[in-house]
């Protein structure tokens, strides 16, 4: 890998504990060693992109507006952490959705890589210069669609997957896998 310039990482299960359709700022809460991790690819001035299906908007589970409540309060204890976010990229769709005007079948919902492709074009990222971490085979297919690196990282949903997935690494945490990720780097 050349110089690693952006990480796009997933949100539910791999930064916060998953929860299940999570809006609430009362049921959010960081995985241990969060932070540390997303401070280290600040501090080596690594872009930060969250990305993050969000079918609770589509399904009527929560609003559109209550999701932004709770990336504002997450986005604040970044800021208070020393953490810099890019952009938080989210997909609120659905094509099952109960919601109408959230009822489609969309390009960036992941696996499709639509919302990855616009911040990869504006900022003209090549391949080996991003990577992408998540607790899902669908962020790994996302990232494998692209030809980048991959991290299954084992909190959230990880486990289910570690012995089908396609990623290029495994790793237990998000911490691990930034560790990891700027360990390759360096090599």
């Amino acid at each position: 890998m050349s110089r690693l310039r952006a990480v796009f990482i997933d949100r539910d299960g791999t930064i916060n504990q998953e929860r299940h359709y999570i809006y609430r700022i009362e049921d959010f809460e960081l995985i241990p060693g969060a932070i540390e991790a997303l401070r280290l690819l600040t501090h080596q001035q690594i872009n930060i992109y969250i990305i993050t299906n969000q079918s609770g908007i589509a399904r009527g589970y929560f609003t559109e507006e209550q999701y932004l409540q709770l990336t504002e309060y997450m986005l604040d204890i970044f800021k208070k952490e020393g953490v810099r976010v890019e952009k938080v990229l989210y997909c609120p769709h659905h094509p099952e959705g109960e919601v109408p005007e959230y009822r489609q079948d969309c390009l960036c919902r992941k696996p499709n890589t639509k919302l990855l492709e616009d911040v990869i074009s504006e900022n003209d990222y090549t391949a080996d210069e991003i990577a992408l971490i998540g607790d899902k085979e669908i962020d790994i297919e996302t990232g494998a669609r692209l030809g980048i690196t991959t991290y299954l990282v084992l909190t959230g949903y990880g486990k289910e997957y570690r012995e089908v997935t396609t990623a290029t690494f495994i790793q237990p945490d998000l911490l691990s896998a930034v560790k990891h990720l700027l360990g390759e780097v360096t090599k």
